[in-house]
């Protein structure tokens, strides 16, 4: 698991300038709080992603601070294939269209709280 987070974040920190939206209107994720400024400065939290689960979703709706995805079962902590609610961190990585429909993958990391969060969004 740790190999396939470090891989990803790899993946999404090399190809971030690529895959990065050059720019937001509507509802895409510079109206959650994010700054439209390239991926490249993007820093990955290595404690954080330790502990990270991924999931393949798609997003239903965006908002302030949360996005509603339909994500596949995620057995490394026990959830079934699922629609609902997802908070971002609040240094959550957006890379890529997030428009509703778009598939997605989700690295969600476990908060304070013991909820889980999306940590990062990458296209699929």
């Amino acid at each position: 698991m740790k190999a396939l987070s470090l891989a990803i974040a790899c993946l999404a920190l090399s190809g971030a300038p690529a895959l990065a939206q050059t720019s937001h209107s509507g509802t895409g994720h510079s109206s959650m709080g994010h700054s439209s400024t390239g991926h490249s400065t993007m820093k990955m939290d290595h404690k954080a992603m330790e502990g990270a689960v991924h999931t393949n979703a798609v997003i239903n709706s965006m908002g302030d601070g949360a996005v509603n995805v339909s994500h596949d079962a995620i057995p490394e902590i026990g959830w079934p294939a699922m629609t609902m609610d997802m908070i971002l961190t609040e240094d959550a990585q957006v890379m890529g269209d997030m428009a509703p429909g778009a598939s997605v993958v989700l690295m969600l990391i476990k908060g304070g709280d013991g909820m889980y969060q999306i940590n990062a969004i990458m296209p699929r």
